[in-house]
This record gives C-alpha cells, sequence and structure tokens, in this order.
C-alpha cells in the first residue's frame, strides 16, 4: 500500500514552496487537491519551455488534482469550507494575511476541524518587523546572507535554484509528516507554520558558526571550497574543467604522490595541513595546475578514482538526463500532461516494495466539477 493513501490535502498554493511540498505527498499516494484561481497558479506562466508550459509548473505538479475557484465569492468559500471539513491536511503560501481575511484563518479552522493539520508557509512568519515584507528567493537568499557567501570575491551571486523556496517545502513536507505522525496518536490536528528565511537560515549553519566565533564569514572563493584546500576546479590539458577534493591527510598523501609525481610536497612546511594548504593557496595552486597540465581530463579522472580521491566532471544542466549512474539505476519515467508525455526523475527516497506515484499534471481546473460533485457543491455558482 502506498504509505499515504488515504491521506487528503488541500492546498491553496502557488509558485514554488507549497507546490514542492505537496508533491512530494501525493509521490507517497496522498491525494493533492490544488485550489487555484480561475486564471491559475501564476507559476503556470513562468516560461512555455516544456513543451509550451513552464518548467517549474511541470517540475512541481504532477499527481494533483486542480480545482479552480473564485475565493471572493459564497461559493468559492463555501466549497473551500467543504473540502476541508474531509481533509486532512490544509497547506498554503498566499500573502500574508490573505487566508485570514478570506476566512480560513487557523484559529478558526481548529475549532470547525480538530483533525485538520494546518500549514501556512511565509517569507518571514506570522509575525515581527517583517511580516508584510514581499519574499521572493533571490531576496530571502540575500537576507539570509546566501548571497554573500556565493560567488567570487569580486561580485556576490545567488543560487542557481530556488533554493530558499525548496528549503522551505522540504520542511513544509517533514513538518507535515510528523503532524499525521502525531496525530495518530493524539487524535488532534496542528498548526505549523514554516517560513522561507528560518528554513534557509537553518541550512547557513556552517557559515553562520564560522563567522560568529571565527570573527569573519567565509570567504567568497568562486567554485572552490572558503576553507579546504584542494577542493574545487582544475584545468586539465585538454581544456576540460574536472573537481577534486581532498578532506584528510591521508588523501594529500595520496595526492602527492599518485597525481602530483611530487611526494615530498606533502611534508612540505608550507603543505603539512589544511590550514596550511589554505594560507598558502595561491602557491599550491600553481604547483598543481603545472603538474595537471600534462594530464587530459580522462586520464586525470582515472588516476584520482585509482589514488581514491573524491572527484567529478563538470556537467551541463542538460547533461543530467543522460548521466549514466542515473541511466543505470532506471531513475527516469514519463508522465501525462496537457502537452503530451514528459520526462520526470522519480524522487530521489527509494522504498522497497512501494512504486512512486507519477501521475499527470494537471489543466487549470480541470476536476472542478468532478470534485464539487464528489462533495455535494453545484458546479455553477
Amino acid at each position: 500500500m502506498l504509505p499515504l493513501k488515504g491521506i487528503t490535502v488541500v492546498s491553496l498554493e502557488q509558485a514554488v514552496a507549497a507546490p514542492f511540498a505537496t508533491r512530494q505527498l501525493a509521490d507517497l499516494g496522498a491525494r493533492v487537491i490544488k485550489v487555484e484561481r480561475e486564471d491559475g497558479d501564476f507559476a503556470r506562466g513562468y516560461d512555455q519551455t516544456v513543451n509550451g508550459m513552464s518548467s517549474h509548473f511541470v517540475w512541481l505538479n504532477r499527481s494533483k488534482e486542480s480545482i479552480a475557484l473564485d475565493l471572493k465569492s459564497e461559493h468559492g468559500k463555501q466549497a473551500l469550507d467543504g473540502l476541508l471539513a474531509e481533509a486532512d491536511v490544509f497547506i498554503y503560501n498566499l500573502a500574508p494575511g490573505a487566508v485570514d481575511r478570506l476566512g480560513f484563518a487557523a484559529s478558526d479552522l481548529r475549532k470547525r476541524h480538530p483533525r485538520l493539520i494546518i500549514c501556512g508557509v511565509s517569507g518571514y512568519g506570522a509575525d515581527g518587523p517583517y511580516t508584510n515584507k514581499k519574499a521572493y528567493d533571490l531576496l530571502i537568499q540575500c537576507e539570509a546572507g546566501l548571497v554573500s557567501v556565493t560567488g567570487t570575491e569580486e561580485e556576490p551571486s545567488k543560487s542557481g535554484i530556488s533554493v530558499a523556496d525548496i528549503a522551505a517545502g522540504m520542511y513544509a513536507y517533514s513538518g507535515i509528516l510528523t503532524a499525521i505522525i502525531a496525530r495518530s496518536q493524539t487524535g488532534e490536528g496542528t498548526v505549523m507554520e514554516v517560513s522561507m528565511l528560518e528554513a534557509l537560515a537553518e541550512w547557513m549553519g556552517y557559515p553562520m558558526y564560522f563567522a560568529e566565533y571565527g570573527g569573519e564569514a567565509p570567504k567568497r572563493t568562486g567554485a572552490r571550497h572558503a576553507t579546504i584546500y584542494p577542493y574545487g576546479p582544475f584545468e586539465a590539458s585538454d581544456g576540460k574543467m574536472v573537481f577534486l577534493a581532498i578532506q584528510n591527510e591521508r588523501e594529500w598523501k595520496q595526492f602527492t604522490a599518485k597525481i602530483l609525481g611530487q611526494p615530498a610536497l606533502a611534508d612540505d612546511p608550507r603543505f603539512s595541513s589544511n590550514s596550511l594548504r589554505v594560507e598558502n593557496r595561491e602557491a599550491l595552486k600553481a604547483i598543481i595546475e603545472g603538474a595537471l597540465a600534462k594530464l587530459a581530463s580522462d586520464s586525470l579522472i582515472d588516476l584520482l578514482e585509482e589514488a581514491r580521491i573524491a572527484n567529478a566532471r563538470l556537467n551541463s544542466v542538460k547533461d543530467i538526463t543522460g548521466h549514466p549512474q542515473l541511466m543505470a539505476r532506471d531513475r527516469f519515467r514519463e508522465v501525462d500532461s496537457p502537452v503530451g508525455k514528459l520526462k520526470a526523475l522519480i524522487p530521489p527516497v527509494t522504498f522497497d516494495g512501494i512504486d512512486t506515484v507519477m501521475n499527470p499534471i494537471p489543466e487549470i481546473g480541470e476536476h472542478t466539477d468532478k470534485i464539487l460533485e464528489e462533495f455535494g457543491f453545484s458546479v455553477k455558482n
């Protein structure tokens, strides 16, 4: 049996954070009813790159049912309350206070539906001076300090993915699973909130401790590590970049002997510990680059593998869908959509004996009539 079969999730969701949480619940068998405005989740229009559909929307919304409601109308409000009366989970990520103004404040819902698990996702949380501040992913990356430690010495950079949204979505997902377990013991639902700032601040733990107790933040070092060396990209003789990482002194000795061909470097007083290698990185960089200039990328990777030193090729995004490890482990499936079958990665947690749900991506309001009739409401306003 699917782990979440029988769990109904009603999601008043848009963009990334809440949809990411609910798609993962759907992956495990929960019924996810996505409540959209009549013109749809605005993430549907972010781009048209997936055969006319938005790449964000395709990623986040498979296996859901879409119902389009005008929640400013009495019919829409009654329909949503009817759904919530039968639901196990209500999750939303509208603007601060929007759900309350619609008449669905958590305190009121708890009185009407005591078994309901309610999860609000916001940028900054339900109180405090930033509560009503607009919160987009890039802006949260800035507020959480991520941009200050990402990029090069000359220029900070944001993450290339919506990492603040993803962090919040992951904590909403795990929080809801926790609340489902707790309800099985108490019989009671709960109210929880997840803020993007607090989720990403948790992920900033290492640089936060480093700065708080070390006196300064880790420096921006591009694709290199701020506090470990050598750790990052090096160019091989064929012009291709190979990333490698030395994590301990045993690996450092292997690297000097088997890759650089200079075993005496292992005990060079400039490089005999990681702290010294970081301090003298420019001198060491020149030595490494000189040695690697004689090796093609494939040969270098073979040597690194033989020496059991961590390494990676610099793949492009397009390389992911043909990655030999993902292909060997059969990690891709096809899902239906309004524009035909699309390739999709199966979720990263692999259960023994449990198949992941990989159902279609819905059209705006595709299931409105069916759901309204099922829950005893008229189809027309």
